[in-house]
């Protein structure tokens, strides 16, 4: 009885796994960078990837730790990838089965110091690329989270004119597919910006993690199998408006 327990205990907790996911590694400018693995010990890891500890989603918009998925700090061996402005930078995961909800990329400056040092809480973001509903309705349309459930990967650039400097970059998947119960996944890592680039974004283009979002945006609290939803075919990614560098 009790090995029988154990067994559907360890299913269970495989299961749960397997349902969700996290950024796994980066391939940037042509470089590959191997990500933060979150179910093996943090000793020994070196990643340009913050550390977090479980795939399973952050549930509230307002959760302590909805910035990157930690408590805000780097690995103790943190790394920092050294990247040209005008980058093309791809996240993967290793798994992924949402198909409903948005896919959004961030950035934050680390200001004068080293991004090692910051805590990514207090940092202020600007958002650089989104996917959203595709085509078709919010009820069986075309997301970006389908998009990467099918390739397990998200492309966006980094704009050619960003000052250099330290930065973070975060992805995350906002995943819909429960009424009216968001679920977030959100990734951070470390770069280093280069190049002669001038531009920093200002006023409403920068948000607070938490602080971005909150249940009452219609982005947030949707349930997509509602009569209206059916039929409507329009969505507002939650969040700021995507700087391009302009």
């Amino acid at each position: 009885m009790f090995l029988s327990l154990v067994s559907l205990a360890s299913a269970l907790f495989v299961s749960e796994v397997a349902a969700h996911g996290g950024v796994t590694s980066y391939n940037i400018a042509g470089t590959t960078y191997t990500g933060w693995s979150p179910y093996n010990p943090a000793a020994g890891q070196s990643s340009i990837e913050r550390p977090y500890s479980t795939y399973d989603p952050i549930l509230s918009p307002t959760a302590s730790t909805i910035h990157c998925n930690d408590n805000g700090q780097a690995s103790p061996s943190q790394l920092t990838a050294t990247v040209p402005a005008g980058s093309k930078i791809t996240a993967f995961w290793s798994q992924w089965t949402h198909e409903q909800g948005p896919v959004m990329v961030y950035m934050a400056s680390c200001g004068a110091g080293s991004c090692t040092s910051a805590n990514t809480a207090s940092l202020k973001w600007f958002k650089i690329a989104e996917t959203g509903l595709i085509s078709g309705t919010l009820y069986n349309g075309t997301w970006g989270l389908g998009d990467v459930m099918k390739s397990l990967k998200y492309d966006a650039v980094i704009p050619a004119s960003l000052a250099p400097g330290e930065y973070m970059i975060r992805h995350e998947l906002l995943a819909l597919h429960q009424a009216n119960t968001p679920q977030f996944y959100p990734e951070c890592a470390q770069l280093s910006i280069t190049g002669s680039g001038s531009q920093t974004p200002s006023g409403s283009y920068l948000v607070a993690f938490p602080g971005a979002y909150s249940m009452s945006d219609p982005g947030v609290n949707l349930n997509i199998y509602s009569a209206d939803a059916q039929t409507t075919s329009n969505y507002t990614v939650p969040g700021p408006a995507v700087w391009t560098g302009a």
